[in-house]
């Protein structure tokens, strides 16, 4: 059954307001200027350097975009006939993230879920059922992906971007003619473009400082290696060290990065090497309790504020994972020391090089090379399902679970010391630990050839190798606090003759419940050919590519035991551990996708494109350790779109209509008293709106809205579950379906609105803007049952410019602490509201930071 509910007032206003104000004449993104010609391939230097340092002069729909097209010069955003947004380094600075993933909320329809951190958020693209892992966002630089395969449990794209002065510009597009190159991302692909040396030697260096303790330094400088040798570098960076919004009592935020570029130029191309290394340390924070007083409304629970509590704290900063069991009495498990500040981050490098070059008579070629690798490292608290209840009550549920005599006496004790009250509030966070190995080569070739005039032929090959070593620790729940920086707790009960440990002296409740360790080795080679043909202001194109994917796996071997031969120690009786031996996953399919788009530019104002698709997403890794025979997902996409600038308003609106099939997903879920991995497959259809909206309607002040419209429901689920664990089984049942429910986790209208206004100055200018973000109702699960409400946050920043050498930057986020959430209680299937309480993660609360700047 199809359930909907209706639209707020708030949303709808917005919604008639962004296409009012489209019916007449339209308005600049990135400010607005006047057209100016063209690049040709008859007046062209095809170089990564002159498209860079073009993509930054130009505005609006003159601008030349690089990102999901053949071309080694790029086409006008006039021209092109699908969704790009793109983001100059001012737009970047005013965007008020809190992370580098917040960055991807300028493409409209794109619901960024950063509020576990820094790192490790669920990026959800309109219409695409992700519902976690962000499977369809693909990040690269210079339009070399960070990794070929997105959906890969722990290695979401996202958790390998982080911004800093060595980015110029940002080109963000969704689905469209990206289906061809490159990885064939049919959601979003993020493509960050590296700031490169110029004839005269330029950086800058800054020091920002923040409300939740931040110190973070700034640096890039780009230079010629010698005069006249054409050879160019740059070099820059950043560290930081910051106690987080959510303090955790030790670092929750430290590491950098540093990147380098090499160029070289030449009339008729370039050559470019990038190289990043980054190592980055980040508290990711899941769900945590919220009072849920009703549907849709939530506020503080006692003692624990969303927007700054976490579950860190000096008292659970160490712990030791028992993850090898022993066989002799009173012996000591094997494990895994962990150190919590670790949190989750990467410690990684990303190189690759770029090469075009022009031919003449019509001949072009372009290749772009990566190499990638590292580690992911996590070791974080996750949920486990069960709501805040008291220790005593805990205590007498565990007696009961076990099977215990009656009468035992209780003893809980804080692994600091000292006896634990009773009737506190606890909770079980489950400690996870994750070692996620990649490494990836990957070679885009094109070859493009003019057959005549206006008329372009690409020939192109995309391979790459990749390998992926995976090792996850999941389910060893521990005992705390209901509280914000709790303390574990560790329960024994006794009859005077024999004492049973609930809770191990550290305070773990259970052992592992999940011990996976996945390796696999794959290569994907396509070929593609596509055709764009210009003819008077009609731009044609049309392209199809074939994909072979090849992948060998194993699957690590595991067993169920008691961990130290010791059936007292109740908590680690059942645990899961690894075992030698290993089952092997061998996965070979072939896939096609294709894509047809026509745009007309009415004039040099106004252009109007349609646009037809069939994209493709192969499995990972991980969908295949759950689901050996995970089909390759099929997406269908239709697409219309609308651009017009004029001196003073720009408007890019676009509509689509999505359908999937064949989409895999598993979750950890609460089973009786242990977790097990769930796995199903399902399918969807959408349609919706994309707007992107900027107007100044007075000399120096503009204003911005974009945001999303969709209708998305779920499809093709047959209401059976695969679980593998304790219970290892196949249950289908009705009440599992979820087909005509609204996509998880992503909200039915979302909009952002941003003000700004600058002041010019005898000494500068100064800049002021606030944006106001709204995200409209939204579920955390499949089927409806865990309403996360719709909310709103208020973000602000001024900037100064002070001369030529300096600037100051004063920037805030959710300034009116309002408490906004992402997901709901992720372990459970079904709802998760219980006493007024539920287990979520809410944005984090306000936050305020101070930048000074010097530019030479």
């Amino acid at each position: 059954m199809t359930r909907r509910t209706a639209p707020s007032l708030l949303p709808r206003t917005l919604l008639a307001a962004s296409i009012l104000a489209t019916v007449g004449p339209v308005f600049a993104q990135d400010n607005v200027s006047t057209p100016t010609t063209s690049p040709t391939t008859d007046h062209v230097k095809a170089t990564s350097r002159a498209q860079s340092d073009a993509g930054a002069a130009a505005k609006s729909l003159d601008q030349v975009v690089v990102t999901g097209n053949a071309s080694i010069t790029g086409v006008r955003k006039l021209d092109a006939s699908y969704s790009i947004t793109t983001l100059s380094a001012d737009r970047i600075t005013q965007a008020n993230t809190t992370s580098a993933n917040d960055l991807l909320k300028a493409s409209p329809g794109v619901h960024v879920e950063s509020s576990g951190g820094q790192t490790g958020a669920n990026i959800e693209v309109a219409g695409f059922p992700g519902s976690g892992q962000s499977p369809y966002v693909t990040l690269g630089l210079q339009g070399v992906p960070f990794y070929p395969m997105s959906g890969l449990a722990y290695l979401e794209q996202a958790s390998l971007l982080r911004l800093d002065d060595t980015i110029e510009r940002a080109e963000l597009v969704q689905g469209g003619p990206a289906v061809l190159y490159g990885s064939a991302q049919p959601g979003l692909f993020g493509n960050f473009m590296l700031k490169q040396g110029t004839d005269v030697t330029s950086g800058d260096v800054g020091m920002t400082i923040g409300s939740e303790g931040l110190v973070r330094l700034d640096g890039f400088v780009g230079f010629p290696l010698s005069k006249d040798s054409k050879w160019y570098g740059s070099i820059g960076g950043f560290y930081r060290q910051s106690s987080g919004v959510r303090n955790p009592e030790y670092l929750a935020d430290d590491g950098g990065q540093v990147t380098a570029t090499l160029t070289r130029d030449w009339d008729s191309g370039s050559l470019m090497f990038f190289a990043r290394y980054i190592n980055d340390k980040n508290q990711f924070v899941t769900d945590t309790p919220i009072l849920n007083p009703s549907r849709g409304q939530f506020a503080n629970y006692p003692g624990f504020s969303p927007l700054t509590g976490t579950m860190g704290s000096r008292a659970d900063q160490y712990e030791f994972l028992q993850t090898t069991p022993c066989f002799t009495k009173d012996c000591t498990s094997g494990g895994i020391a962990v150190n919590m500040a670790h949190g989750r981050g990467p410690d990684a490098y990303l190189t690759g090089a770029n090469f075009d070059w022009d031919f003449g008579n019509g001949w072009t070629i372009s290749d772009k090379l990566g190499v990638n690798g590292g580690t992911e490292s996590m070791v974080a608290f996750y949920s486990t399902g069960t709501n805040p209840l008291p220790l005593s009550t805990f205590i007498a549920n565990a007696e009961s679970a076990n099977h215990l005599p009656a009468g035992l006496t209780a003893n809980a004790t804080y692994t600091t010391g000292g006896q634990a009250s009773m009737s506190q509030k606890v909770v079980t966070q489950e400690l996870r630990y994750v070692q996620q190995k990649f490494h990836a080569v990957s070679n885009e070739f094109h070859v493009n050839k003019e057959l005549f005039e206006g008329n372009t032929l690409t020939l192109g090959n995309y391979t790459v190798g990749y390998n992926s070593d995976e090792l996850a620790i999941q389910g060893s729940d521990i005992l705390l606090q209901a509280k914000n920086n709790p303390t574990p707790i560790a329960v024994s009960l006794s009859n005077g003759t024999q004492t049973w440990q609930v809770a191990s002296p550290q305070g773990f409740t259970t052992g592992p419940t999940t011990a996976q360790h996945v390796e696999g080795t794959g290569l994907n080679t396509a070929f593609f050919l596509s055709d764009s043909w210009k003819i008077d202001n009609w731009l044609f194109d049309a392209g199809i590519r074939d994909e072979y994917q090849h992948l060998h796996a194993s699957l690590g071997n595991v067993a169920t035991g008691d961990m130290d031969a010791n059936a007292s120690t109740l908590y680690n009786n059942k645990s899961r551990y690894l075992v030698p031996g290993s089952t092997a996953i061998h996965y070979g399919k072939t896939a096609p996708s294709w894509t047809l788009g026509a745009n007309y530019a009415f004039d040099a104002h106004m252009s109007a494109y349609a646009r037809l698709s069939d994209g493709v997403h192969f499995p990972s890794f991980t969908d295949l350790a759950t689901l050996p025979n995970t089909p390759v997902e099929k997406m269908h996409n239709m697409e219309i779109g609308f651009k017009y600038e004029a001196n003073w308003i720009y408007a890019d609106i676009s509509a689509y209509r999505r359908l999937f099939s064949g989409v895999p997903s598993s979750l950890l879920v609460a089973v009786g008293n242990t977790t097990e991995t769930v796995s199903y497959l399902y399918g969807s259809q959408s349609k919706g709106v994309n707007f992107n909206i900027t107007t100044k309607p007075i000399e120096h002040l503009s204003i911005n809205l974009s945001g999303n419209y969709q209708d998305s429901q779920y499809t093709h689920s047959n209401g059976c579950y695969t679980y593998q664990g304790e219970t290892t089984q196949v249950v289908c049942s009705k009440s599992n379906q979820f087909n005509g429910y609204q996509l998880a986790r992503q909200p039915t209208f979302q909009a952002r609105l941003t003000p700004s206004y600058e002041i010019p100055t005898s000494w500068g200018s100064l800049t002021a803007w606030v944006t106001y973000e709204y995200i409209g109702s939204h579920y955390s699960d499949q089927q409806e049952l865990q309403p996360l409400g719709h909310y709103y946050d208020l973000a602000f920043g001024v900037a100064a410019n002070v001369g030529k050498e300096w600037a100051f930057t004063v920037q805030g986020t959710n300034v009116t602490n309002q408490i906004g959430l992402t997901e709901g209680n992720a372990r459970i299937l079904g709802a998760a509201t219980t006493g007024g309480v539920i287990l979520a993660r809410s944005i984090e609360g306000r936050e305020v930071n101070f930048q000074a700047k010097y530019k030479f």
